[in-house]
């Protein structure tokens, strides 16, 4: 993990760590929205692919995501100059759409409710002799999303500002989780979901995995709309002994207005929901928190009407 943070630091300059309160107690915000790409996904996939040997990288790699991983991926293979299938749902916000493709890549579509994103991205990599890279069932997507974590306690240690005490976390796959689970050993870890999608945490407090129902309800948190987490996530969750919490879009709404109100940064319903269970009262506020804004890739018409709302 110090090395995919290496890694990283050598070709990208640390995301900003914010301060503000909330009742009363400070409150650090480390906003990912900021990532060149517009959220952390970046960071694994640049660890990723980096890895890869001379062979590998002119085969190519296949992923699937429903923007964020699509752009990560997108992003270091063309500064590879690698080529890149991503496989995206039809639903995918066209401004994620749109981004993965300025950046190179080839998208491939499908139906999120009738085909499986999973099996389309391993019969095109083995079609093609690419490398596949999932958005987060994989060691060195952990590895380099835990890379934020180690950029916290940097920062933190710069601000005079101790160790951090607890992350709250967006939560779709759990990479990002995961991965500062691993880099921030003395830290709770909280991680956050939309209702009805919060399947992590079920799972954690079920002690075993409990994928999201049969019918679950729409949520504009497209990032994070996995309908089952990884045994991989899920044992470094579950060792930490993570907690979860769920919101509901009026939360994540809330969320979005007050990262635009309080810390002028455009957040992404996915990218909210642990500062929306901040706001809502889901986790309280403690000396040492870090609350991760993971992305802020939006569809601009959907975030002025909830900003506006």
């Amino acid at each position: 993990m110090r090395d995919a943070a290496a890694k990283i630091a050598a070709i990208l300059p640390p995301t900003p760590l914010f301060v503000s309160e909330i009742k009363g107690v400070p409150v650090a915000f480390k906003a990912e929205s900021l990532q060149p790409i517009g959220a952390f996904k970046i960071r694994g996939a640049w660890h990723r692919l980096t890895a890869l040997d001379e062979n590998a990288r002119l085969r190519g790699v296949v992923a699937f995501s429903s923007g964020n991983h699509a752009q990560g991926v997108a992003w270091a293979a063309k500064r590879l100059g690698m080529p890149a299938i991503i496989v995206m749902p039809l639903d995918a916000p066209r401004a994620k759409v749109d981004g993965t493709l300025a950046l190179g890549a080839e998208v491939v579509s499908y139906d999120r409710h009738t085909e499986s994103r999973e099996q389309i991205a391993a019969q095109l990599a083995e079609a093609r002799g690419a490398t596949l890279v999932p958005s987060f069932d994989d060691a060195w997507i952990i590895e380099g999303q835990g890379s934020a974590g180690i950029e916290i306690a940097s920062q933190l240690e710069a601000m005079g500002s101790g160790e951090p005490t607890h992350i709250v976390v967006p939560c779709g796959g759990g990479g990002l989780a995961a991965g500062l689970a691993l880099a921030l050993p003395h830290a709770s870890i909280t991680v956050a979901e939309p209702e009805g999608w919060d399947d992590m945490r079920r799972s954690l407090e079920a002690s075993w995995i409990l994928p999201v129902g049969d019918a679950p309800p729409s949520t504009s948190c497209d990032a994070l709309m996995t309908k089952e987490v990884s045994p991989l996530t899920f044992d470094v969750l579950s060792r930490r002994d993570a907690t979860g919490v769920a919101v509901s879009e009026s939360h994540v709404k809330a969320a979005q207005r007050w990262a635009a109100e309080r810390l002028r940064l455009v957040v992404e319903p996915g990218g909210a929901v642990a500062l929306a269970a901040l706001l809502a009262g889901e986790v309280a506020p403690s000396p040492g928190m870090v609350v991760i804004l993971s992305g802020g890739n939006v569809d601009i018409d959907a975030y002025a009407r909830a900003i506006g709302s």
